[in-house]
């Protein structure tokens, strides 16, 4: 059986580059033998600026990196700084509304691109809707990121990039298309906050059989200046053709860019959920330190709580729960990547990922490096990975154990991707916690129960309450294209149909 890695204050050894590697850690944020992650630099009005993990393309501009998506040299961006949060900075933010504590820690990154005054009213527009934080049960929280239009985390930032990309394409001639893979809840988030958008255009490819009904659904029922396009194949097919396009020489006439975590606009927003958890629920004066568990499956939503550490949030663990696609955890534990071909099948499917992009984006906060293809080039300090992170893989038996438990233990509702969270936030605390003090967790929950009725009525005999978001699906007609999983033939139907 796969053993649990065992990871430990954040950021401890957790370097910005491989240039940083041999030297010594910036001292602890705390003063009681604990570490966090913390921020490498001070604040300033200077612009920050974006590198490729493949170190070989030229540093970007945020907005040049929003309009850009992947970098030329196939690499991701990621920042050459990250802005400090202050503890003072912090309590202030307690109490505030969440497009506040967006504006706080966005306006760090927009210096040169946004003003406040236009980043805030983004803010307000985007983020209209509650972001509950649950007690579970003594000091473990579930934090609720499915109330917004599509019901799933991905709102948080697709609603931002989708402000940040229509504004600057506003002073541009053309159009920019956004090509997006999805594994479930990207492709309606992302079609949803790009609807109607002038000089944009989505085209969004997903797996049609590991999807479920309404998440297809809220892709294909869109139109107007979104295509869906159905791809026989997996999610990790559908990824690799999106990276491919994007740097084919012979697309050269389209303007592409991406919407999913390839973009460093995803990661940003992604970011700020977590300061809003702990500066509500952490004794924020005393320095107290944070467990955050997080589903993951193409890195993405980690790699924000990675962003938010590296500002000095007070992280101490951060809890990485993969169903059975568990390259990342045998990575921790063993040092060699080997990447799931095809991606397993789980009733987790957002989560359905063999080769997650945002590895090679965690592979160099640590040091190494790595290629879009998962080829490794330089190793990264597997030490300090395994002091900050705790990666568990949990199966479909557990998942619905889960929810089944969860719902009877404390009359929680949870769907497939929260279980797996819930599941691994419960081992990582009868393995690591034992009885000892119980530290502050909170652990994601990144979509609607409604979205998963069938897993969640077998589990509990509970019907999940449809939100708003999600009524009325069944009655929308569907439109999308099917498309072998071929790259030429995927670059045919741009060309037919954006070319």
């Amino acid at each position: 059986m796969l053993s649990v890695v065992r990871l430990c204050a954040l950021g401890a050894a957790a370097y910005n580059s491989r240039e940083d590697r041999g030297r010594r850690p910036r001292e602890c944020a705390s003063g009681n033998g604990g570490c966090v992650l913390s921020s490498q630099s001070s604040n300033s009005a200077e612009p920050i600026h974006y590198r490729s993990t493949n170190r070989r393309a030229p540093r970007a501009t945020l907005d040049a990196a929003l309009l850009q998506g992947q970098a030329v040299d196939r690499g991701l961006y990621l920042p050459e700084r990250y802005p400090a949060l202050e503890p003072a900075e912090l309590a202030e933010l307690r109490g505030r509304p969440y497009h506040e504590v967006a504006l706080a820690v966005l306006r760090r990154y927009t210096v040169g691109v946004f003003d406040d005054a236009t980043l805030a009213a983004m803010c307000r527009d985007a983020y209209d809707f509650d972001v509950p934080l649950e007690r579970v049960a003594g000091r473990r929280y579930l934090m609720r990121l499915d109330r917004g239009p599509t019901a799933s985390f991905k709102d948080f930032a697709a609603r931002m990039m989708a402000r940040w990309m229509g504004r600057l394409m506003r002073d541009q001639a053309g159009e920019l298309t956004i090509l997006t893979a999805t594994s479930g809840d990207t492709g309606s988030a992302v079609a949803c906050a790009y609807h109607g958008v002038a000089g944009v255009r989505v085209v969004v490819l997903f797996p049609p059989d590991e999807v479920s009904d309404r998440q297809r659904r809220q892709m294909t029922t869109i139109g107007g200046n979104v295509a869906a396009i159905g791809i026989d194949g997996k999610f990790d097919d559908c990824q690799a053709m999106v990276k491919r396009a994007f740097a084919d020489p012979e697309l050269g006439g389209i303007r592409l860019t991406s919407a999913n975590s390839i973009n460093i606009g995803r990661l940003l927003p992604q970011s700020v959920y977590y300061v809003y958890a702990y500066v509500n629920l952490a004794d924020v004066a005393a320095g107290q330190r944070i467990v955050f568990c997080v589903p993951s499956g193409n890195f993405g939503d980690m790699m924000g709580g990675v962003i938010a550490g590296r500002m000095g949030l007070p992280i101490e663990r951060i809890v990485i729960a993969t169903n059975a696609n568990d390259e990342v955890p045998r990575f921790l534990e063993t040092g060699q990547y080997a990447p799931i071909v095809p991606s397993r099948v789980c009733i987790s499917n957002a989560m359905n990922v063999g080769h997650p992009s945002n590895l090679a984006r965690l592979v160099d906060v640590y040091g190494g490096a790595m290629d879009e293809t998962g080829r490794i080039h330089e190793p990264p300090d597997l030490d300090a990975m395994r002091r900050d992170l705790y990666a568990v893989s949990i199966s479909d038996e557990q998942t619905r154990a889960t929810i089944r438990a969860a719902h009877e233990r404390y009359g929680v509702v949870l769907e497939p991707h929260g279980a797996v969270g819930w599941a691994g936030l419960e081992r990582y605390w009868n393995e690591e916690v034992g009885g000892g003090d119980e530290p502050l967790a909170v652990c994601l929950e990144t979509a609607h129960p409604a979205k998963f009725p069938e897993e969640v009525r077998a589990a509990t005999g509970v019907e999940p309450e449809v939100p708003p978001s999600l009524g009325g699906l069944e009655r929308k007609p569907e439109s999308y294209d099917r498309l072998p999983a071929d790259y030429d033939a995927f670059r045919a139907w741009l060309r037919a149909h954006i070319g």
